[in-house]
């Protein structure tokens, strides 16, 4: 996963304005800000290839704890090191993880859905939209297991809470955007508020980062989870 382009290697350049490109590996022609420094381009779907296999490790997990449950997902051979497929697992580790701790859902109806939702939100969206796909992966999971509307109420504000929280705890670390880390401080966030508000205990791991020297961009000492650095997994959270 030591790589930026899929296709040659090389970094990744962001564009302010959406450019017609060509996926070099389906060859469908959409809208895009992302490209190589050599001009190649993969689309999401492509970058994604491969993510029905996590619903196998979902629908097979017995653990309470959503970082080990990711940790799993992001070992398998689809995942790369920065990539939309994030944006999706986060919310399926928490959907494991909260119905191995008691939470009462129809999981693998709920996998689905999270699949469905979280594949809506394009790669790049941490810098461009000023909102983490895997933040926005807490809330679509809060929505998901309390059946959040647009016409809802508790359930309704419960969701922009959670997004809030995971998208706070992203932005007080700051960039360059790592997805590993913005997934685990999703995460966090998650596993302290559901506790809260939902009352459903979620395992609280240690985190230690084991994909820094896969990520040009690391912040190092600046990241939380830095092996040097590694924290106790506890993410304060302001009660309303």
């Amino acid at each position: 996963m030591a790589e930026e382009c899929l296709i040659c290697g090389a970094p990744l350049v962001y564009l302010q304005e959406d450019e017609e490109m060509t996926c070099a590996i389906c060859h469908k022609t959409e809208s895009s800000k992302t490209k190589c420094v050599n001009g190649h381009y993969v689309c999401n779907a492509c970058h994604t290839q491969g993510m029905d296999s996590v619903f196998g490790i979902c629908l097979q997990a017995t653990s309470k704890d959503p970082v080990e449950i990711l940790n799993q997902m992001m070992a398998l051979p689809f995942c790369h090191m920065h990539g939309p497929e994030h944006h999706v697992m986060v919310g399926m580790a928490l959907l494991t993880a909260y119905h191995n701790a008691g939470g009462e859902i129809d999981l693998p109806a709920a996998l689905g859905e999270m699949k469905r939702r979280g594949s809506s939100v394009p790669g790049g969206a941490c810098g461009f939209w000023g909102a983490c796909g895997a933040g926005i992966s807490t809330g679509m999971f809060l929505s998901i297991v309390t059946a959040a509307t647009p016409l809802g109420e508790k359930n309704f504000g419960l969701s922009h809470q959670m997004t809030a929280k995971a998208l706070g705890a992203i932005g007080a670390v700051g960039g360059p955007r790592c997805c590993k880390r913005d997934a685990y401080l999703s995460l966090l966030s998650a596993i302290s508020f559901v506790g809260q508000e939902l009352g459903v205990e979620m395992a609280r791991p240690k985190i230690r980062c084991t994909y820094s020297s896969q990520n040009a961009q690391c912040l190092k000492e600046r990241c939380p989870f830095h092996p040097k650095k590694s924290i106790s997994g506890r993410i304060k959270l302001t009660k309303k």
